[in-house]
């Protein structure tokens, strides 16, 4: 897989959830963990582009997990970490920082803010990280960052919502999604419309790209990207 990895540790799994969507959907592959030691086992072995740490985890915190982060090989040692907490005090902000924090964001937050946060992070970190290129069949590439679509090489005119449900689909490859997934991946949990707006966007996929988009229609379930 092409996707920079994230590593995201939060105990909450429904918060961790709902990171996982929002940064997938950004381009990202994120990496969940519910404790600090699993965490560690994560950063050392997938190289993440950065870690998301709660603060507040049952084994050790993510002050901990910060510090022996930063203990690590160099590679690892040098992960931007974006510390998540409930706790808003002053003495807390600091102590995060000093343990090597890159941003400090406080719960309850808008995923959407974590995301913008994660992608500024990067971008003072690393200037020059290669775009995420999800290759797929016959030429077929999906440019996360450039939001482009191109076969041979040649740029494909997507509307907006075609490109996300694409990019989604190309981050899912080779799982079987129903079309409520697609929907909340590709248009948001907000989004309340009706679900066959999916088949009009894939109709306009195919026609699109051509019979060299290998996208299968999942009967009773959904659609899968192979």
């Amino acid at each position: 897989m092409n996707e920079p990895v994230v590593v995201v540790v939060e105990d909450d799994p429904a918060i961790a959830g709902l990171l996982d969507m929002y940064l997938r959907k950004e381009g990202f592959r994120p990496l969940t963990a519910g404790t600090g030691a699993r965490a560690l086992e994560l950063v050392a072995q997938h190289d993440p582009v950065l870690a998301v740490l709660d603060v507040g985890l049952p084994d050790i915190d993510g002050f901990e997990v910060c510090r022996r982060v930063r203990a690590m090989d160099v590679g690892a040692s040098d992960v931007p970490v974006l510390f998540l907490t409930a706790r808003d005090d002053e003495v807390d902000r600091i102590a995060g920082f000093d343990v090597g924090a890159d941003d400090y964001v406080v719960k309850p937050f808008s995923p959407k803010e974590v995301v913008a946060r994660v992608q500024a992070i990067l971008r003072r970190a690393r200037p020059d990280r290669p775009s995420a290129i999800v290759k797929l069949a016959s030429g077929i590439a999906v440019d996360h960052e450039r939001r482009q679509v191109t076969v041979d090489g040649a740029p494909v005119a997507l509307a907006t919502q075609e490109f996300e449900l694409l990019a989604f689909l190309a981050r899912n490859r080779g799982l079987a999604l129903s079309r409520q997934q697609l929907l909340d991946g590709a248009w948001g949990i907000d989004f309340d419309g009706d679900e066959r707006t999916v088949d009009v966007h894939v109709r306009q996929l195919r026609r699109k790209l051509g019979a060299g988009l290998e996208l299968a229609t999942v009967w009773g379930v959904g659609y899968r990207l192979d």
